[in-house]
This record gives structure tokens, sequence and C-alpha cells, in this order.
């Protein structure tokens, strides 16, 4: 019940452009929820960009975000787009925000507020036109209280909130989950030599 509400409120944020907090333990459907609002709102036809924000190694942030211009920096061999401009138009998804250093959620604040990014080794901004989603397995109000993320980023990127319930807590769920995973285990090898139908009882 708890999960068709969620979907059913989701679904109401579709065709606004608001930017999107969905919170959940890993493993939850926090990106599927993510792409569905994405695939059935107007930027449907315009790229999804996801970016695993636990990933990033904190000297490379503002290059994954912005972008940089050739010789920025070492290693910087060519021009390269940041994640924003890779979604003009689209949805940016910020998969575990929450695992951001401080010092990024300046810079991250300034670009949504602003509109526009600039990368690397240049002084031209450049405008971009983003929908935010965000994701997390942290209680960011929690995280803002004990001063890990920032006040006015967290009001910035929840302007709607969803927070997805376990798996655990989900019984209808599991047997969906276990056939359409098995169905893509038997799809992936049905080619390879020996391969036998696997099925559970």
């Amino acid at each position: 019940k708890e999960m068709e509400r969620v979907v059913g409120d989701a679904a109401k944020t579709t065709l606004r452009d608001l930017p999107v907090l969905i919170e959940g333990e890993s493993g939850t459907g926090k990106e599927l929820l993510a792409r569905a609002i994405h695939n059935h709102s107007p930027r449907s036809e315009c790229p999804f960009i996801v970016v695993n924000c636990g990933a990033i190694p904190a000297e490379l942030v503002a290059s994954e975000f912005f972008g940089h211009k050739k010789g920025a920096f070492t290693g910087a061999i060519a021009d390269q787009k940041g994640a924003f401009e890779s979604a003009h138009g689209g949805t940016l998804f910020l998969d575990e925000i929450g695992e951001l250093p401080l010092r990024a959620l300046v810079t991250l604040l300034r670009a949504l507020q602003e509109g526009e990014i600039k990368r690397i080794g240049e002084s031209q901004p450049r405008s971009v036109d983003v929908r935010i989603i965000a994701a997390t397995n942290r209680d960011l109000i929690a995280e803002v209280a004990e001063g890990r993320f920032r006040e006015d980023l967290y009001y910035r990127i929840t302007v709607a909130m969803f927070k997805l319930p376990a798996l655990r807590d989900r019984r209808g769920d599991l047997g969906l989950l276990t056939d359409r995973l098995l169905e893509k285990v038997n799809d992936d090898a049905k080619g390879d030599p020996g391969y036998e139908h696997k099925k559970l009882s």
C-alpha cells in the first residue's frame, strides 16, 4: 500500500518541472523511480544522465559536474562536457547526493540557482536547463542538523520528496522481482554452451 501511494504521488510530479529527492535504502529502486518520473515527463525525449556522487573523488567533482577545457589541469587532454551539459534539456539524476563533500555542495547550489555553469579553465558561463532528481540512502534532514549537508541546498532539491519503503516491508514485490531477475538470468545465459533453463521451486 505504501509503495502504491509513493508511485501515485510521484506520478503527480511528472508533468511539472519540480526538483525531486528520493530517500531509501540501497536496492529499493530509487533510480527506477527517477527514470519513471523522467520517462513520463515532457523531458522524456531528452537525456537522463546518472551521476553516482559517492564514486567521484573530491578533487574531480567540479570536472564531473561542469566539464573542463583542454589543459585546465594535468590529465585534461581534451575539452570535456560535464554532467550538467550532457543532461541539457533533460534530467540529471544525482545518486547518493549525501556523499558529496560540503565544498562541492556550494558549487552545485550555485549552478542550480543560476541555471549556468563554467567549465574548469573557462571564464564564459554556459546556460543549462536540467531537471534535478536526487537520491540518497541517508536521512538528509538529519545530515543538515549535524552540519554535514547544506540546508539551502536541501530545500532547493526537495520541492517534492519520496521515501521508498525497504524491500523487507514490500512482500508483494518480492515475487515480481524474483521473476524478473530469473527471466534476465535465463535471457543472458541463453547462448552459453551447456545452458539449462533455470527455474525456482
